[in-house]
């Protein structure tokens, strides 16, 4: 029987988080169910004690930080991240397993968005367009076709849990896991689930504009780091093109007079000409470091 380690992380969820316990202790009655509290200033971690979980507190502030300690601490063949708000109905969750147990995936996805449930409950338009505007940004990233990027309803091998680098500290964390499985290739399924809002009392710990800003800082930072080649090469292309825009006149003006009176511009366009040499060159360099970078942690799962 696989060991099986359900992952609740917390903030202010003493609302919620018995009934979200008590659901996961009976659809998965052998597994650990562990409650890493977030400096929660309500009863969240007294509750979620009284309930049967594991309690462990997280000093660092961040839902980032609080996966980066469960993923160092907590041993088990197979992870289960939940939500602690009760938005996720804890019966999905034996679909949601069953490719990790028969090793068809490292990870997978609790879809809410492709049966439009998400659409239905959730109430905050801007989280909508943000989800679309991020699963956009990284298909075409990607040449993925995934439907639900942010999901807080995940279940991972323990082969990805102990081999994933975290370095997100905040809500950002769903979208940094994906692109590490997308640019290592690491198998990982979608499945559709239903979302339900949250209960009336219980509010979310999201900000729609910082955090959404967060998560489009990360996709622009790993856009840098796992795609150099393309990265460097639009940057190079801008300042080309901002070189001939400037410089035209320049050139058109020593051709027609044999002098150059536009000092200031020529200055500037053979400046932003430099650039995009640099960049270019740029481009190719770190985007043989990023294959070798790849290549070698290939090699290192499988020693």
């Amino acid at each position: 029987m696989e060991n099986v380690a359900v992952l609740i992380p917390c903030y202010n969820e003493e609302l919620t988080i018995a009934k979200v316990i008590d659901d996961f202790k009976t659809e998965l009655p052998s597994s650990t169910i562990y409650v890493y509290d977030n400096n929660s200033t309500d009863n969240t971690a007294k509750i979620a004690h009284e309930h049967g979980a594991t309690v462990k507190r997280e000093r660092l502030q961040g839902k980032g930080n609080v996966i980066r300690s469960m993923f160092r601490d907590i041993n088990a063949d197979v992870y289960v991240m939940i939500d602690g708000d009760d938005t996720y109905p804890a019966e999905f969750v034996h679909q949601l397993i069953a490719p990790i147990i028969k090793q068809e995936a490292d990870m997978v996805i609790g879809d809410r968005l492709s049966n439009g449930s998400y659409k239905d409950e959730n109430t905050r338009h801007l989280h909508n367009f943000g989800n679309n505007l991020v699963r956009s940004l990284i298909n075409t990233l990607f040449h993925a076709d995934l439907n639900d990027i942010m999901t807080g309803y995940r279940v991972f091998s323990r082969s990805y849990v102990k081999n994933v680098p975290i370095n997100s500290s905040g809500f950002e964390i769903e979208t940094e896991m994906t692109l590490h499985a997308l640019d290592k290739k690491i198998p990982l399924i979608e499945i559709p689930i239903n979302y339900r809002d949250r209960p009336e009392g219980s509010f979310s710990k999201l900000n729609t504009f910082s955090d959404g800003f967060r998560v489009l800082k990360t996709i622009f930072w790993v856009f840098k780091d796992y795609r150099p080649l393309t990265f460097f090469s639009v940057m190079a292309a801008l300042f080309f093109f901002l070189a001939l825009i400037i410089g035209l006149p320049v050139i058109v003006e020593f051709f027609r007079t044999s002098f150059i009176t536009k000092v200031p511009s020529a200055i500037l366009a053979v400046g932003l000409m430099l650039i995009s040499i640099m960049s270019l060159f740029s481009a190719f360099i770190l985007d043989t470091v990023v294959k070798q970078h790849r290549e070698n942690f290939e090699l290192w799962l499988k020693q």
